[in-house]
């Protein structure tokens, strides 16, 4: 085989040969410092965009709070990575078991907490690693006067007012 029969041969197993990904880690932020992480999870820089949330209901404590719906990350290798679209939630789970997402996620939480509630007391609580112990945020209920009226009933009552039948 001479030069050009090998230059062939390289260039085959070059384009053959798959590349797995390249579980890079870095901060990614939606709308501040700190609130978001990207891992890049799969081949040709696609991976999730975690977005970290924190739980500072209690003025003396700040922890996670775990969303496990993250959204697919693209051009995760590149200069401008980007997300849109949500992920499966069983490759959030599969991410957040390895070591060296957990200690990003750490530090990146931390950080939110000391920038969201500096007086309050760092605490890391482990992300869910299955369904089964998502805990849904529950968000206060809506009152009454949170509600709209009904369109109908607000034109009847306008009518009655400007003295229209």
């Amino acid at each position: 085989m001479g030069f050009p029969g090998l230059a062939l041969a390289l260039v085959l197993m070059g384009c053959s040969a798959r590349t797995g990904p390249s579980w890079k880690v870095f901060p990614l932020s939606r709308r501040s410092p700190h609130d978001g992480l990207a891992v890049v999870s799969q081949p040709d820089g696609f991976g999730l965009h975690l977005f970290l949330e924190t739980d500072t209901s209690d003025p003396e404590r700040c922890e996670p709070r775990w969303f496990p719906d993250a959204a697919r990350l693209f051009n995760g290798n590149g200069t401008a990575p980007f997300s849109a679209g949500l992920a499966p939630r069983d490759e959030f789970f599969a991410v957040v078991r390895r070591k060296e997402v957990r200690a990003a996620l750490q530090n990146e939480l931390k950080a939110l907490c000391a920038q969201r509630a500096p007086q309050a007391r760092w605490q890391w609580t482990d992300p869910p690693t299955q369904a089964s112990e998502v805990i849904p945020v529950l968000l206060p209920a809506y009152e009454g006067e949170d509600l709209l009226t009904d369109p109908a009933e607000e034109q009847q009552r306008e009518k009655a007012l400007l003295g229209e039948s």
